[in-house]
């Protein structure tokens, strides 16, 4: 019993020791966290010293760990165990155990190589992000001594070299992000080992070659951006492999051949972007089981054939862009399905056949282009519905027939192209409800009839072009309202009478094109108000009398002609202040012969 309470008595002084040494505030938990640190902040600083120095670096506060001395105080500025851990540096984060767990230098403005950077001193660093600095020269293959690393960011560098294969070793990461650098040569075949991976950016680079078929293992992937790389061969079939996949995008590079019908196993992809690429053959039926897809973009490749029925199925899809491609036969009615789209552009394509009346159904639709195609018949009268529409483009192609009256219901309307189609009938006076228009295109079409008085609420309008129809009476003087008006083409039609005075409110008309009518009268006087303008022609019509010298007003004319009409008497000296004058025409009328500041004006 008495060795027993000795026993107790002999413990208690070992238990006040403990105690001490636990409650001093400079104790530290984990030593071997102690040394982990210290070896971080020495490997830091080294990588530092290595860097360009500049204003960014001297930034960054990182100091170097002060000598130990015996004789100094134990207070906070002076002990070793305090100053030497990285923790509360800009940039580092550590874990519970004080090892650097996060190093994030984004935007630091920091300038040199990752060649100083000791890799192997970070065993529990789980994210890296060195994104948007000026490091330059290879990723040294040490990175992959990582083993903890989640998120590697190095975007927005000068990187170049190879992508490491040994990146593949990092079976923790899921993060990959190493867009907008110098990096070439092929993507290593070992990628497909990261199986956690989540997030892949490798845009904006110069990586070629083949996309390796291992990128099929990558089961947890949800985005893969590739894209303005020079990536070449096929799509490998592989990627249907990736059901977890939400966005892709492979535009801007070379990649040829047909798009693989497995692509339709990506049920969960929203964002299809596979542009300006090489990409030929048909678009499979199968690219209708992508339910959950939002945007496509297919334009500029060398796609052929029929658009599938089966598109009709994407009734999530915004965005259609199949530009630029060799598609060819009809529109198909299942478009009229696609209730949620608000962008659709089939331009360039040799597309035939009539304009479904189903794609009034569209009534989210900002922006049609079918542009450049071979579609005839009529414009159908369901285009009214459309009231959210922006932006159409329906020129060079065959549409024949009337302007619908219910184009007047397109209220948002800014722009309208129509030019080079076999348009006829008269400009409906509807037009004039458009009070958002900015360009009007109805040029090339053989539109007949007077230019409607209504023309003149469109208040917001800068490009009118009219030229080349079979337009006739007079130009109406409400046309003087436009006083956004920048660039006026009326040339070759048949207009007739006098050109309005009210023609003099339109200050801010860069080019004004007349030619080509039956205007006749007195060029008005109010034309020299029109200081911005740079191009007058007035050229082949009936006009006579005296060249107003107010023109010479206009001081910006770069090219003014007013050949064959039956102007008469003296050019008006006033010329002489068109110092920008590059081009004058004057011939076929019956004008003098007068030097102006030295250049010879001939009649």
């Amino acid at each position: 019993m008495t060795s027993l309470t000795s026993a107790k008595l002999c413990f208690l002084p070992y238990c006040l020791v403990i105690f001490l040494y636990v409650s001093s505030p400079n104790w530290v938990a984990f030593p071997s966290a102690t040394s982990t640190s210290h070896t971080e902040a020495k490997a830091l600083l080294k990588w530092k010293a290595s860097l360009f120095p500049n204003q960014a670096l001297n930034n960054l506060s990182w100091y170097d760990p002060p000598t130990h001395n015996i004789n100094a105080t134990n207070s906070s500025s002076t002990n070793p165990k305090l100053r030497t851990s990285p923790c509360t540096w800009t940039g580092v984060s550590c874990n519970a155990a004080g090892g650097v767990s996060k190093l994030n230098l984004s935007t630091c403005g920091i300038q040199g190589t990752l060649h100083e950077f000791s890799f192997l001193s970070f065993p529990n660093l789980e994210c890296l992000d060195l994104s948007l600095n000026k490091l330059f020269d290879a990723i040294p293959p040490q990175i992959s001594n990582l083993s903890k690393l989640h998120c590697l960011d190095l975007s927005f560098n000068q990187l170049s070299g190879r992508i490491p294969p040994e990146i593949s070793i990092l079976r923790n990461l899921i993060h990959l992000y190493l867009y907008d650098n110098k990096l070439s040569s092929l993507i290593p075949k070992e990628i497909g080992n990261l199986k956690s991976l989540v997030d892949r950016d490798l845009s904006n680079n110069s990586v070629s070659g083949l996309i390796p078929p291992d990128i099929g293992n990558l089961i947890n992937l949800n985005t893969l951006y590739l894209a303005s790389n020079q990536l070449s061969g096929l799509i490998p079939k592989e990627i249907g492999n990736l059901k977890s996949l939400v966005d892709r995008d492979l535009s801007n590079n070379s990649v040829s051949g047909l798009i693989p019908p497995d692509i339709g196993n990506l049920i969960n992809l929203n964002t299809l972007y596979l542009a300006s690429n090489q990409l030929s053959g048909l678009i499979p039926k199968e690219i209708g089981n992508l339910k959950s897809l939002v945007d496509r973009d297919l334009s500029n490749n060398s796609v052929s054939g029929l658009i599938p029925p089966d598109i009709g199925n994407l009734i999530n899809l915004n965005t259609l862009y199949l530009a630029s491609n060799q598609l060819s036969g009809l529109i198909p009615k299942e478009i009229g399905n696609l209730k949620s789209l608000v962008d659709r552009d089939l331009s360039n394509n040799s597309v035939s056949g009539l304009i479904p009346p189903d794609i009034g159904n569209l009534i989210n639709l900002n922006t049609l282009y079918l542009a450049s195609n071979q579609l005839s018949g009529l414009i159908p009268k369901e285009i009214g519905n459309l009231k959210s529409l922006v932006d159409r483009d329906l020129s060079n192609n065959s549409v024949s027939g009337l302007i619908p009256p219910d184009i007047g219901n397109l209220i948002n309307l800014n722009t309208l192209y129509l030019a080079s189609n076999q348009l006829s009938g008269l400009i409906p006076k509807e037009i004039g409800n458009l009070k958002s228009l900015v360009d009007r295109d109805l040029s090339n079409n053989s539109v007949s009839g007077l230019i409607p008085p209504d023309i003149g609420n469109l208040i917001n309008l800068n490009t009118l072009y009219l030229a080349s129809n079979q337009l006739s009476g007079l130009i109406p003087k409400e046309i003087g309202n436009l006083k956004s008006l920048v660039d006026r083409d009326l040339s070759n039609n048949s207009v007739s009478g006098l050109i309005p005075p009210d023609i003099g409110n339109l200050i801010n008309l860069n080019t004004l094109y007349l030619d080509s009518n039956q205007l006749s009268g007195l060029i008005p006087k109010k034309i020299g108000n029109l200081k911005s303008l740079q191009d007058l022609d007035l050229s082949y019509n009936n006009l006579s009398g005296l060249i107003p010298p107010e023109i010479g007003n206009a001081t910006q004319i770069h090219a003014l002609d007013l050949s064959s009409n039956h102007l008469v008497g003296l050019i008006p000296k006033e010329f002489g202040k068109l110092s920008s004058l590059v081009k004058l025409m004057l011939n076929g009328n019956q004008l003098s012969v007068l030097y102006i500041i030295g250049i010879r004006i001939i009649e």
